[in-house]
């Protein structure tokens, strides 16, 4: 309703409209997009055609500078660190971070409105406005490079152009005040840029990643950080939760009939698409898009592992972790295997302007 009346009162054809909402398939849907497309009217009377789209989003991600995973669908495939829930190469994060403390310092407030792209989302925006002028076609936008940062507000314009260069970002298109990229290390989608570590430097990521425990065999550490970062879950609460549920057996099965490395019940499984529980990678694929839904319904931690371990009902009735002594001792074994739920920020609803 907030985008149709919008265009209402910007004099916006309703037929020009484009609601959907991303997740409608998932178990709590929680994304909204709109997309309007209008006509706009030029000195000496000529038209142009325009659009914005704006996301809806009830979003959490790893609290502090250390939320990693692993980019994938794009021309860059190593790890990412987010900031305002975008993901970019590590060494552009850290770039980024000290601009920001220099904005602040200046009374000028920062934040990423789009980071790292697929080339599926690049083709998203593509199709809802298919004008090159604006925006690129998948598989040439450098947003798919993690080195391309969208940043807002438009009051924060001014300072980025003239305070952007010092610490490493170039504004990449005249019209466009809002799109730096970072050309101060490897250049975008290439071979060494793939090589910058979690810590900016440039050893092997897999070698000195700190995003998961050390508990974590080293043949699922990989699946574990690509799944994370598709879904938006943290990689330690999953490594945890995969510990307490069969200590990384691909093979566990349970009296009650859960299957797997992630221990899916069938009809959790078939929910899911899940059509092994034993195949290991796919049951990681699977979790984390479960518990990405628990998180976003419930807003907690606690709550999201209670609800994957006695179902989401019983949680939902109390808002509580359920008084059964396996869902309790379950939770508590996973949050004291990872340290504590303060790695994850609980959830706030927020709107961004995307394109």
């Amino acid at each position: 309703m907030a985008a149709l009346d919008a265009a209402g009162e910007n004099e916006v054809d309703p037929a020009r409209v484009v609601l959907r909402f991303p997740d409608a398939d998932s178990f709590a849907p929680v994304r909204a997009k709109a997309t309007i497309i209008a006509r706009l009217r030029e000195s000496g009377g000529h038209r142009v055609e325009a659009s914005a789209v704006a996301e809806a989003a009830a979003p959490y991600e790893a609290a502090g500078a250390g939320a990693t995973g692993l980019a994938s669908g794009g021309g860059y495939g190593g790890p990412l660190v987010y900031r305002d829930g975008e993901g970019m190469r590590p060494d552009v994060a850290a770039a980024y971070d000290q601009m920001v403390a220099a904005a602040r310092a200046d009374g000028v407030v920062l934040m990423v409105v789009s980071g790292f792209r697929s080339d599926a989302e690049q083709a998203e925006l593509f199709a809802a406005h298919p004008d090159p002028t604006w925006v690129a076609p998948p598989g040439h936008s450098l947003h798919r490079c993690a080195t391309e940062l969208d940043l807002g507000p438009s009051s924060a314009y001014a300072w980025l152009a003239a305070h952007a260069s010092r610490f490493g970002f170039t504004q990449r298109y005249a019209w466009e005040a809002w799109h730096y990229g970072f050309d101060a290390g490897p250049a975008p989608c290439s071979p060494a840029g793939e090589a910058v570590s979690a810590g900016g430097g440039g050893a092997s990521f897999a070698a000195t990643s700190t995003s998961l425990p050390s508990f974590v065999p080293a043949r699922y550490r990989e699946p574990i950080l690509r799944f994370a970062a598709r879904w938006r879950v943290p990689p330690a609460l999953m490594a945890g939760q995969l510990m307490a549920e069969s200590g990384f057996d691909p093979t566990a099965g349970s009296p009650a009939g859960a299957q797997g490395i992630a221990q899916f019940m069938p009809s959790t499984a078939a929910a899911y698409g899940l059509s092994n529980p034993y195949d290991p990678v796919a049951a990681i694929d699977a979790e984390a898009h479960l518990m990405s839904d628990l998180l976003r319904q419930f807003g907690s931690p606690e709550l999201a592992l209670a609800a994957y371990n006695a179902g989401p009902a019983p949680v939902e009735a109390c808002h509580c972790i359920p008084p059964y002594p396996e869902t309790q001792a379950y939770v508590t074994r996973i949050l004291a295997l990872i340290g504590g739920a303060g790695a994850i920020a609980m959830p706030s609803f927020e709107v961004r302007l995307v394109a």
